[in-house]
């Protein structure tokens, strides 16, 4: 019995110590990265070649890091999915499904028209082809994510664009798999199909009649394990559903993601996912670089050197000419070309099929994966590239944010303090979001009508979602001092241009409060409220003007100049 626990207690940390070896080294690939100014990708990118190099690839080819691996793009796609609502599909339809088919038409008809050209079999130009036209989910996400392009007019463009090349892939692996199995293509993808429409049918009804009584009955339970929890089991469990039906993991995740985008919880769970996203991201990205060949990097390094860069070249002008094709300037065009200018991890998963593999030369083929994987290593770079050459073709900063896309007021506790100022903002047209973390309170916001999120902006790692460095005004309206206190040097490191105001309980705080970099305002005198609205618009640059219904006349209100 003692033999056999010991052979069992072996096993476990036989399979769990690959992982554990890439966590540490993937810690010390990101410090090093940090101290040489480089995405954190170049550096889990390198410490996989280097593996690699080293003989080691093999070491960690078990199921736990491909599991880990794969639920890393999962939760990316669930991320991006928080920010598709149902209403921003609608919205961006015309990049999703109009955008997005011309850049796979002339990308992925362009390379098509290349390979047979160059005398390859017709089946494969065609797959082969489409899937170089492509573009890395998990490495561009990754890097607008980083970037801090989320919201502005190339990364929307290059997110909607990455949603129809998913759904693209789907169809290219169906196509490939009839190919394999020798049966009729039409078929197999109009299953494909009704399958798609049946899985994005199911989350457009979990999200307009479960979503928001789940998370509320999460709510009165009060633990924040099971929001974790939750968070965890939609985004996996998403992706395991679509994955059962014969569709892609990742289109899942997208749904189980966009499935929450409309609720008023989306804040929270993205918190509570991102810091798994982050850590299982560096398993993929690490084993993107352990799947590069040193061998045939020696071997064949005039070939792949050359495939790399046409690939990478081609695949920019390509996806240039698709923006200007879409009335994009040149500049947003070639800033958009050059950051969707690698190959995809779906391509790698496409030339693996021994059905696609087979019909052109192994040695041909090792090249392709090879230069597919460089493309995804240099892909900070090449897109660093398009944006100095379209920001040096464009007048003023090549990222503006699209007008009246974040709120310029974020609002901490809708107190009647807070309400008071949303009440002003609103009156007066100004946008602003709330944030609540009182269930009850939130609860009596929501039913009263006002843009309020259910979160904890007390927790640092929320603030990336929140998008607190983003505003122009942070206003704490809870009275919470101490969470200030504690929050303070973290808050001036991270958003050092936003006001910070808060609404002080006691006067014997004011001079503490006023210490820490903040704006005080007394509440514990009479017009306390008329004055923290009057800093607000003060910050905002606008004058006091006009009165507000449910303030007394003496409290009139500021009103946009």
């Amino acid at each position: 019995m003692m033999a056999g626990e010991a052979a069992d207690a072996h096993s476990v940390v036989a399979t769990i110590q690959p992982a554990i070896t890439l966590l540490g080294l993937g810690i010390g690939a990101a410090l090093a990265s940090r101290a040489l100014r480089l995405n954190p990708i170049v550096g889990y990118l390198g410490l996989g070649l280097a593996l690699a190099s080293l003989g080691l690839a093999p070491d960690f080819s078990g199921p736990l890091v491909a599991a880990i691996s794969e639920a890393g793009v999962m939760f990316l796609l669930f991320n991006l999915g928080l920010h598709f609502s149902l209403g921003r599909i609608r919205a961006e339809a015309g990049n999703i499904f109009g955008f997005g088919s011309l850049q796979m038409l002339v990308a992925g008809g362009g390379f098509a028209v290349l390979f047979w050209a160059l005398g390859l079999p017709v089946m494969f130009a065609v797959i082969a082809g489409f899937g170089m036209g492509l573009s890395s989910t998990a490495v561009v996400i990754g890097l607008i994510r980083e970037r801090g392009q989320e919201d502005c007019p190339v990364g929307r463009a290059a997110q909607s664009i990455l949603i129809f090349q998913d759904i693209a892939a789907i169809l290219l692996l169906v196509t490939a798999g009839a190919l394999a199995s020798g049966g009729d293509l039409a078929p197999a993808l109009g299953i494909a199909g009704a399958k798609a429409l049946a899985a994005f049918g199911i989350a457009v009804l979990f999200a307009r009649f479960l979503t928001e009584p789940l998370f509320g009955l999460i709510a009165r339970a009060g633990t924040t394990e099971v929001y974790t929890a939750t968070a965890l089991f939609i985004a996996l469990a998403a992706g395991w559903a679509t994955g059962m039906a014969g569709l892609s993991l990742t289109l899942g995740a997208f749904l189980g993601g966009m499935a929450v985008a409309d609720s008023r919880y989306r804040i929270l769970v993205q918190t509570e996912i991102d810091a798994f996203r982050g850590l299982f991201m560096s398993f993929f990205f690490i084993s993107v670089g352990l799947g590069i060949d040193p061998a045939l990097l020696v071997a064949d390094w005039q070939l792949v050197t050359i495939m790399t860069a046409g690939v990478i070249a081609l695949k920019c002008a390509f996806n240039v000419i698709a923006g200007v094709l879409n009335r994009w300037s040149v500049p947003g065009s070639i800033q958009l070309g050059f950051l969707l200018g690698q190959g995809s991890e779906f391509t790698l998963v496409l030339l693996a099929l021994p059905a696609v593999a087979g019909l052109a030369e192994a040695r041909l083929v090792s090249a392709m994966v090879t230069a597919i994987a460089i493309s995804l290593a240099v892909t900070p770079f090449v897109s660093n590239m398009g944006r100095k050459l379209a920001g040096r073709l464009r007048q003023g900063p090549p990222d503006t944010k699209l007008a009246g896309d974040d709120a310029p007021v974020l609002i901490i506790g809708l107190t009647p303090e807070g309400r008071a100022l949303a009440d002003a903002l609103d009156f007066n047209d100004i946008g602003y979001l709330a944030l609540e973390a009182d269930q009850d309170r939130f609860q009596t916001a929501l039913a009263d009508g006002y843009h309020v999120h259910r979160a904890n902006p007390a927790d640092p790692r929320s603030w990336d979602a929140i998008g607190v460095g983003r505003r122009k005004v942070l206003v704490v309206a809870t009275g919470a001092t101490d969470v200030s206190r504690e929050v303070t040097p973290l808050a001036q490191q991270r958003m050092p241009d936003v006001v910070r105001i808060i609404a002080v309980p006691q006067a014997g705080e004011l001079a503490e409060m006023a210490d820490l970099g903040l704006v005080p305002v007394d509440m514990s005198q009479s017009g306390g409220t008329a004055r923290l609205i009057e800093l607000v618009f003060s910050a905002l640059g606008m004058t006091r003007e006009v009165p507000v219904p449910g303030l007394a006349r003496d409290d009139a209100m500021p009103r946009a100049a």
